[in-house]
């Protein structure tokens, strides 16, 4: 399911809102009061496969998150991308020349860059364990804040945490299909070498997951937001928009 709003219905470019691995597009909405402001155009923020209400992949692969999401796309969007972690990587397939959706800038946010194999075994073993089923909300939410990367920056009464949770017969569990941690690691020096569009990198200063050295490597745009993590989209969502300002 697509979760659309808009600020000035019909002037400029659609910007793509992309969330990381197990979070759901609702990770964006308290974006929209900033984007009434400051963005002319539509803005969309869809779940990927197999998070949030959007049904799951078969298998899941980048370029298999991108074809599901360009499905919802309008005809004669012009797209302007922030992704945040798997939704960067997401965005960077999206604007593949062989993918022919029309992209016109890629922001990807703290996408991590390097994975050792311990790192690459675990998310294998993640993605092969049975679902977890918990007796109350208040467990679920603490696991799917844990799950997100949200702990301590979301409250767990916080409605954007319902999107990450379903209710079936008295218990609970995460809306994420875990098989969706198998997507694997990111050929990033092949995605970017396949688009002709703009691409930033961006991190926040203390992000644990890529270094800056990391993403200079790859000889695109490096923008470091000072005094922020992981999650920089959540913590401070105005200093996040800023790196949009060339695109609008």
């Amino acid at each position: 399911m697509v979760d659309e709003s808009g600020g000035q219905a019909g002037r400029g470019r659609v910007l793509l809102l992309l969330h990381g691995m197990g979070t759901t597009g609702d990770v964006w909405l308290p974006w929209a009061p900033l984007l009434e402001q400051r963005w002319a155009g539509r803005w969309l923020a869809p779940d990927l496969a197999g998070h949030g209400w959007a049904a799951p992949l078969q298998s899941y692969t980048f370029a298999g998150f991108a074809d599901r999401i360009a499905r919802g796309l309008a005809p004669g969007d012009r797209l302007v991308v922030l992704g945040h972690s798997l939704g960067g990587v997401v965005g960077l397939a999206l604007a593949a020349r062989a993918a022919g959706t029309p992209v016109d800038a890629v922001v990807g946010l703290g996408i991590k860059a390097v994975w050792s194999p311990d790192e690459l075994t675990r998310a294998a073993d993640l993605a092969a364990r049975p679902i977890s089923w918990f007796a109350t909300r208040a467990e679920a939410a603490r696991r799917y804040l844990r799950v997100s990367g949200l702990a301590g920056l979301v409250p767990p009464d916080d409605p954007v945490v319902d999107a990450g949770l379903r209710q079936v017969d008295g218990r609970w569990r995460l809306a994420m299909d875990p098989t969706a941690f198998a997507v694997g690691e990111p050929d990033l020096a092949a995605l970017l070498a396949a688009t002709d569009a703009p691409v930033v990198l961006a991190r926040g200063e203390h992000d644990p997951m890529v270094t800056d050295e990391q993403l200079k490597e790859y000889g695109v745009p490096v923008a470091t937001l000072p005094g922020l993590g992981h999650n920089a989209h959540v913590e401070d969502p105005a200093a996040v928009l800023a790196l949009l300002d060339p695109y609008r």
